[in-house]
């Protein structure tokens, strides 16, 4: 869903007043920026109730890089959808996800609320894209280069972390 809100974020922002998609793709980024927060409160939940595989022996400072990496993974993406939720209801309109539900506008009426938190906003989406990148060429770089085993470790299926550990 990210791969689709990042290109779909900055291409919305171009549309002029009358093209067909100046409303509906803002509506679209947003009810599917809701839905990114469920999964990833639930993959938050999962993550931290579920026991984690060892890390593979690496150097202190990739081992230092990966849980920043990770961290930021996590932390970037509810960052982004807590200043898409203050860019949308700067207005005091409620979030329609979808014609689903709604979420509520709770804080409003802040001094430039909508252009701070859209440039945070900006920000954020851009240092998500950064942090992505460098999370797949560092897979790419142990699988092809360091030919170890960290990128079949995370796309192999039926990998639970036990099975993991056991492994190790």
């Amino acid at each position: 869903m990210i791969a689709v809100l990042l290109p779909l974020g900055l291409w919305m922002t171009s549309l002029d007043y009358y093209d067909p998609w100046y409303k509906k793709a803002p509506d679209l980024h947003r009810a599917t920026g809701v839905l990114v927060a469920l999964v990833l409160l639930a993959r938050m939940l999962w993550r931290f109730s579920n026991v984690q595989p060892r890390p593979l022996a690496h150097a202190r400072w990739e081992t230092t890089a990966a849980r920043a990496a990770h961290l930021l993974l996590y932390l970037l993406p509810l960052l982004l959808v807590t200043s898409g939720y203050l860019i949308s209801t700067a207005d005091g309109r409620a979030v329609d996800v979808f014609g689903w539900f709604e979420i509520p506008a709770t804080l409003q009426g802040v001094e430039g609320q909508e252009d701070v938190a859209g440039e945070i906003h900006f920000v954020l989406a851009m240092t998500l894209l950064g942090i992505i990148a460098l999370h797949v060429l560092a897979a790419l770089r142990h699988h092809f280069i360091l030919k170890d085993r960290t990128l079949i470790r995370m796309l192999k299926p039926g990998n639970t972390s036990q099975q993991v550990k056991e492994r190790q």
